[in-house]
C-alpha cells in the first residue's frame, strides 16, 4: 500500500539560474526499510497486531500490514539567453521508505505457523517494493520529459510548463500505484494459496 499523502505531493523543484551550461539529467533514489514490531502466537492473534499495529496511509482510515511512503523532490538550472530560457540540469529525488512487519515471536513458532506467516511477510515486502518501482520509474520519467522540453521565450513561460508536465507524471503515478493496488487486492486469495501450496509441497514433499 502506497502512502497516498506523499506521493500526491507536487515536486518541488527549485529553480536556479545560469547563464550557459550543458544538458543532464539525474535522478537520485534513497531507499530506506523500517520495521514494526508484532507479537502473537496464532493466525488469529497475528491477524490481530497486523490490523491494530500495521502502519496508516492517508487514502484509509484502518491499518495496513506494510506501506511505501514515496516523497519526490529536486532541483533544476536554468540555461538563460537575452531571448530564450531553457533547462540546463534536471535532478529529480525521490525518497522511499518502505514499512512492513517484524514477528518477534518467529523463531518459536510452529513449522506450519511458521511457514505461513514466512509466505505472508514475503508477500507483503514484494507488494512494497512495486511501489517503489513504480515511483523510481516515475522519476525517471520526469527526469526525460524535463529535458525533453524545448526552450521557451522566458523563463516564467518555461515553469508554466515545468509545473504542468509535473502534474501529470504526478498523476499518472498515482494512477499507476492505485491500479497495482486494485489488481493485487483481486488475485490476494489465489496468489497466497498458491504460494501456501509451494511452500508446502517443498517443506513436505508432497503435491496435489
Amino acid at each position: 500500500m502506497v502512502s497516498r499523502h506523499l506521493s500526491r505531493a507536487l515536486l518541488p523543484l527549485i529553480a536556479l539560474y545560469v547563464l550557459s551550461g550543458s544538458a543532464n539529467a539525474q535522478t537520485i533514489v534513497h531507499k530506506s526499510m523500517h520495521y514494526f514490531r508484532i507479537g502473537g502466537h496464532t493466525a488469529e492473534e497475528l491477524d490481530r497486531e497486523l490490523e491494530s499495529k500495521g502502519p496508516h496511509t492517508s487514502n484509509s482510515a484502518g491499518r495496513h500490514p506494510g506501506a511505501a511512503r514515496i516523497r519526490f523532490g529536486g532541483t533544476l538550472t536554468y540555461v538563460r539567453t537575452p531571448d530564450s530560457c531553457k533547462i540546463g540540469r534536471s535532478r529529480v529525488t525521490v525518497s522511499i521508505e518502505i514499512i512492513i512487519p517484524r514477528w518477534i515471536n518467529r523463531r518459536h513458532a510452529s513449522r506450519n505457523l511458521a511457514l505461513v506467516w514466512d509466505t505472508i511477510y514475503y508477500d507483503i515486502r514484494r507488494h512494497e517494493a512495486r511501489h517503489a518501482e513504480i515511483a523510481v520509474q516515475h522519476a525517471r520519467d520526469l527526469d526525460r520529459r524535463l529535458m525533453a522540453l524545448s526552450s521557451y521565450p522566458n523563463c516564467q513561460a518555461l515553469q508554466k510548463k515545468i509545473v504542468a508536465v509535473t502534474d501529470k507524471v504526478s498523476e499518472e503515478q498515482d494512477e499507476d500505484q492505485l491500479r497495482f493496488d486494485r489488481i493485487e487486492a483481486i488475485n490476494y486469495d489465489a496468489r497466497l494459496m498458491r504460494l501456501l501450496k509451494y511452500r508446502f509441497q517443498q517443506l513436505y514433499g508432497v503435491s496435489g
